[in-house]
């Protein structure tokens, strides 16, 4: 059963609820329980339609308007309690009262709601609300995230939260590649789909599908990724570098796996021994080309023999070009024939 099903199923209860106890109350005091059974069926549509209404309103929105409302009204006490009215009419200290009390409860309220977390210690002393670790603040990801796959292997290591958010309109945006015509898009969102799946199956993850109740259809996606994190005062997970600036100049918290592989790529040096599979031949006659794990292709000169074979080479140089890093290598045999000529031609 989703979520959705049983938040209706409830609500269904709850009014029927309401309506047998309005028909037996009725009942018993009139010998009629069709008017109770009406009041209460009312009563019971009422508060579904608050609890509608309010969709939007969290948890901690909702505890931050309460101490507002009591913070307004305790500060209306301390106005009233002065007696500046006492020389008025009954009349008008009601209605002083009134809109005093009204006032101060909406101002405390909307203050509350604008605050954050941290500037409650400045109204309740020595009090100070515990912020949230990195490994346990939520992540926002989006369709590419999914689609990559890497993600869960990732926050199986810790060094991410495992409290991953999933908008429902990304959701969409899978099933629609998934339904696609085009067998490359078909397939990509089919990937995606799998892997929430396997997401969800996990013991060591929390996934959540996250209903915004924003109506924002005509944003663009990245728009309204943006808008759900900051909404949920999570961290943005994507490999998307347009959607990360976007994000940043938002000041929402972006982490752009992208730049997390190009840190944890492998520094080679000169002088670097490894362990490489030649693939296929290179520019050059005598060259052969494998690759590190990242992708950096490495050219051994001299290695076309050993095409289909893992060899053992020794860094000579690197060489930065636009497409990305580029290592020469010799095998190391050949490595140590011209190191042991060195010195003989030096002599």
């Amino acid at each position: 059963m989703t979520p959705q099903l049983t938040v209706n199923l409830l609500r269904v209860l709850f009014i029927a609820f309401c309506a047998t106890v309005g028909s037996i109350v009725s009942g018993e005091a009139m010998d009629n329980a069709v008017p109770g059974l009406l009041v209460g069926l009312t009563f019971g549509l009422l508060l579904v339609l608050v609890d509608r209404l309010l969709k939007g309103l969290s948890l901690r929105a909702f505890s931050s308007a309460t101490l507002g409302l009591l913070l307004g009204l305790f500060f209306a006490n301390l106005l009233l309690a002065s007696e500046v009215l006492r020389y008025q009419s009954e009349t008008t200290q009601w209605a002083a009262r009134l809109i005093v009390y009204c006032a101060f409860g909406y101002l405390g309220t909307m203050l509350a709601m604008r605050s954050n977390r941290d500037e409650f210690s400045l109204i309740i002393p020595y009090v100070r609300f515990a912020r949230e670790t990195t490994q346990h603040e939520p992540l926002v990801i989006d369709t590419n995230i999914i689609i990559d796959g890497r993600i869960a292997d990732l926050c199986a290591t810790g060094f991410l939260s495992q409290s991953l958010i999933v908008p429902r309109f990304v959701l969409g945006e899978l099933q629609t590649l998934a339904d696609s015509h085009d067998g490359t898009k078909r397939e990509r969102g089919r990937r995606g789909l799998d892997i929430l799946n396997q997401l969800q199956r996990s013991h060591e993850i929390e996934l959540t599908i996250h209903n915004s109740g924003l109506d924002e259809s005509k944003l663009p996606i990245d728009a309204r990724l943006v808008r759900v994190a900051q909404v949920l005062q999570a961290r943005l997970l994507t490999n998307d570098q347009a959607l990360c600036q976007v994000a940043r100049l938002q000041q929402v918290p972006v982490l752009n796996l992208s730049d997390l592989s190009r840190a944890l790529r492998p520094v080679v040096v000169a002088g670097d021994e490894m362990e490489l599979n030649l693939l296929k031949e290179g520019r050059d006659p005598h060259q052969a080309v494998g690759y590190l794990p990242d992708g950096t292709m490495i050219v051994v000169n001299q290695g076309r023999p050993h095409i289909g074979k893992v060899a053992t080479v020794v860094v000579s140089s690197a060489l930065q070009t636009a497409g990305g890093r580029l290592i020469f290598a010799e095998l190391k045999e050949n490595a140590r024939a011209r190191t042991a000529l060195q010195p003989q031609a030096s002599g």
